[in-house]
């Protein structure tokens, strides 16, 4: 939901102070091209969508109702312009821990992050993870980015998606079994 910073911010920015909407743009901008990477696979990308999300959103302020978080509304109107992009003829915190297991990956030991190959092989993993998500179709994929990336929860997003709370479940669940398969055929390649 809403803080009441945010609706500070809002009203400030409505009433025409436009440094107000720059402290939004502060407080969301890193979260949202974040969350964006994993959707497009490019930082580039996320940056380019997340300019136009903030471009609309501050067009579009007037109509924010209150009672959707407004991240939550900024989000769905960078999610339609990444589906845009997504579509496009083109070639192209939290953690997912828990699917590098099922999918066979051991538990990364607390005491190895001093190891030199530690960064190189944690880097490797992490790009891994980003290959098979961005195998994913995006039906599926977007939901388990939120879900998993981002922390909403399944009823933030079946809003954020315009799309049932069950379709959310079945989504999510099929994301995870299909990203454990690529995970494990990802990594018996590597051997």
């Amino acid at each position: 939901m809403n803080s009441p910073a945010d609706l500070q911010l809002i009203d400030a920015t409505l009433s025409g102070d436009t440094r107000a909407f720059d402290e939004l743009v502060r407080r969301y901008q890193d979260r949202l091209v974040h969350s964006l990477e994993h959707t497009l696979g490019s930082r580039d990308d996320a940056l380019d969508v997340a300019q136009q999300a903030f471009v609309l959103a501050w067009k579009k302020l007037s109509s924010f109702r209150r009672e959707a978080g407004f991240y939550s509304w900024l989000y769905r109107i960078a999610h339609n312009f990444a589906i845009s992009r997504i579509r496009r003829p083109k070639i192209s915190s939290r953690s997912l821990d828990h699917l590098h297991e099922a999918a066979g990956f051991e538990p990364a030991d607390i005491h190895s992050e001093s190891a030199p190959e530690y960064p190189m092989l944690q880097a490797e993993q992490i790009q891994m993870v980003q290959k098979a998500l961005l195998e994913i179709v995006e039906e599926f994929r977007q939901p388990l980015v939120l879900k998993e990336i981002d922390g909403f929860s399944y009823e933030e997003i079946a809003r954020i998606l315009g799309i049932p709370l069950g379709t959310v479940r079945s989504r999510i669940f099929r994301a995870r079994q299909e990203l454990i398969a690529k995970l494990q055929r990802h990594s018996k390649e590597q051997e």
